[in-house]
């Protein structure tokens, strides 16, 4: 059987992250959205997503299809039903559509000609920015218990300090000595070929994905998902951090989500409770205001590419698109729109010619090119957010 995932209604919720990717591409727990359907399903899965980004995500469409709504993480039912679906079989949610068999030559979708299985249990959905951290507890359990079944971790290195040692799994290759490991609130991931520097101190849950790293004595609290290639350090808490991101110094980052290629400059800081306490609102791309996140604690939304100074100051519930440059005193607005350069003092426009320059220099050093592909999407980018910026 061939699979599909779909972005579905939630795309635009997702912004800045789904400028540059499909929701399928979210991290979220120790995997992306893709990754988890590709390995409880056994088969490599496409997508379908925006045009402007089908040259770096294709789809494959085949005779036989199975379309999937990306906003639902699987579990073990879950999958199971997708796996069994047959012609003119959809599975619903109440309203929502979770999955249906599509064929080839079928020229519309008529739901009312389908056999609608409802899904009753509880499932976790990724439906705002803010569910990618606030769920990211629940989705590191779920992804830690479905990894680790029938395995045995790597040893616990005998310096490491260690509550709960059965909750916590060691890929081959991690590297850690002399730091503290507290899995008693939620496990502890560490993925292929990563480090922990010495005097770190982390307590679960925790997500260190493949080739990542945690500097020295950094302290770091659930539930946060270091992505692979990413590096943190400094006070982090529930986190998520998409791949080759860098919050390597001192500074604190709380209840906040950065997508890849993004950096945080030495001693920066994000608030994640309002000074009175109320209820925390993010900018929102499809309503061009304010939204209600329901939550007390939410830091920094920031989208791929985005990178601050020294000493940056970020407000609570700080949204910052694609590719801004963030420095200077004093904290900027709670919305920085993509390709801005500046701070609090004012923004003018991040030009894609330096953008891109950066770009390349970036991802050469892991020896990843920023091409003519991703040089397309980035200028789509430029001209959609155009109308968000002010110079």
């Amino acid at each position: 059987m061939n699979y599909i995932l779909f972005d579905g209604p939630v795309r635009n919720a997702l912004l800045p992250f789904t400028f540059t990717r499909p929701v399928a591409d979210i991290l979220v727990g120790i995997m992306t959205i893709r990754q988890k359907w590709e390995r409880r399903l056994g088969s490599t899965i496409t997508t379908i997503t925006e045009e402007y980004l089908s040259e770096k995500f294709p789809m494959v469409e085949m005779e036989e299809n199975v379309m999937i709504n990306a906003a639902y993480l699987p579990n073990d039912t879950l999958a199971e039903m997708v796996s069994n679906l047959t012609e003119n079989q959809a599975i619903f949610k109440g309203e929502d559509v979770i999955a249906f068999f599509a064929s080839e030559n079928q020229e519309e979708v008529d739901f009312d000609s389908y056999e609608i299985i409802q899904y009753n249990d509880d499932c976790i959905t990724i439906e705002h920015t803010w569910d990618i951290f606030s769920k990211n507890d629940a989705a590191i359990r779920q992804d830690f218990d479905f990894l680790t079944e029938d395995r045995k971790s790597q040893p616990i290195p005998k310096s490491v300090n260690v509550i709960a040692p059965e909750n916590i799994f060691i890929e081959e290759g991690a590297k850690l000595e002399f730091v503290t490991l507290n899995a008693s609130n939620g496990p502890i991931y560490i993925g292929k070929n990563t480090e922990i520097m010495e005097g770190t101190v982390i307590r679960g849950p925790f997500a260190l994905c493949e080739n990542a790293m945690v500097k020295m004595s950094a302290k770091v609290y659930g539930a946060t998902t270091v992505g692979p290639g990413s590096r943190i350090g400094g006070e982090v808490k529930n986190s998520v951090l998409f791949a080759n991101s860098n919050k390597g110094h001192e500074g604190f980052l709380g209840d906040s989500v950065l997508g890849e290629w993004c950096n945080i400059g030495a001693d920066s800081n994000n608030s994640n409770l309002k000074n009175n306490y109320e209820e925390v609102k993010l900018w929102s791309y499809e309503t061009e205001g304010f939204a209600k996140t329901g939550l007390q604690f939410c830091g920094l939304m920031m989208g791929d590419h985005s990178k601050c100074g020294i000493n940056t100051m970020f407000n609570t519930g700080t949204v910052v698109g694609v590719s801004a440059n963030i420095f200077g005193s004093g904290f900027p607005r709670n919305f920085v729109p993509s390709f801005s350069w500046g701070g609090a003092a004012g923004f003018t426009t991040y030009v894609t010619k330096k953008a891109f320059e950066t770009a390349r220099l970036v991802m050469s050093r892991r020896n990843i090119e920023f091409d003519a592909t991703e040089a397309a999407i980035m200028e789509h980018i430029f001209e959609e957010t155009k109308k968000w910026r002010k110079d």
